[in-house]
């Protein structure tokens, strides 16, 4: 009779735990209790691994626009240092350019007090040289101050004539010279860098 009563009590308790919401839902949540192995757990967690996929790929996709932005800017940045170098390159030029256009008559007129000190049949030859050496002090100083400012002379005699450079004012023939070639110089012409200040006023041969 004792053995019977165990019997319907064990039956009894099985009951309860199958009817129970409780024990339902702890059934439920055994993917959790069993880390995971059941097929729900892994269909959850490949949702999740897509999810993350995603938005890993739009991270992705802004850094890629984050450093083409970044690669624009910086190439921009250096096309503008490069003009602005060019731009105060040339402005430069043209200021040394200007002064030494204006100084260049003060220029010539030394080249001829020089020239006319230099004759041979003046009376006052002492006093005259004197004066000369002076003047031609001057000039030198003159000539290094333009050389320090990057002002060059125009290579006029022996060169072949160069409407760029040369402003022709004369020509001769002459057998002896090539042709197109400059045989004499009869004002200097002057440069900075690759700008003309004054062509040089030549004669030129053939």
């Amino acid at each position: 009779m004792k053995n019977q009563n165990k019997k319907e009590d064990k039956a009894n308790n099985l009951n309860e735990q199958t009817t129970n919401p409780e024990n339902v839902s702890m059934d439920n949540n055994v993917c959790e209790e069993n880390n995971g192995n059941s097929e729900e757990c892994t269909f959850n967690e490949n949702q999740d691994f897509a999810a993350m996929k995603i938005q890993l790929k739009e991270k992705t996709k802004k850094c890629e626009e984050y450093m083409g932005m970044a690669q624009r800017m910086a190439a921009e940045f250096d096309n503008y240092k490069k003009r602005t170098a060019k731009e105060k390159e040339a402005l430069y030029s043209d200021t040394v350019g200007e002064v030494i256009s204006a100084l260049l008559p003060v220029v010539d007129n030394f080249e001829r007090a020089i020239l006319a000190a230099g004759k041979e049949d003046d009376p006052n030859k002492a006093d005259v040289m004197a004066l000369k050496n002076g003047i031609d002090m001057v000039f030198r100083q003159m000539k290094d101050v333009m050389k320090n400012l990057g002002v060059e002379e125009i290579k006029c005699v022996g060169e072949q004539f160069d409407p760029q450079l040369h402003n022709a004012v004369m020509h001769v023939e002459d057998e002896t010279q090539g042709e197109n070639v400059v045989v004499e110089e009869f004002q200097k012409g002057y440069m900075i860098k690759e700008k003309v200040i004054r062509h040089s006023m030549v004669k030129v041969a053939n």
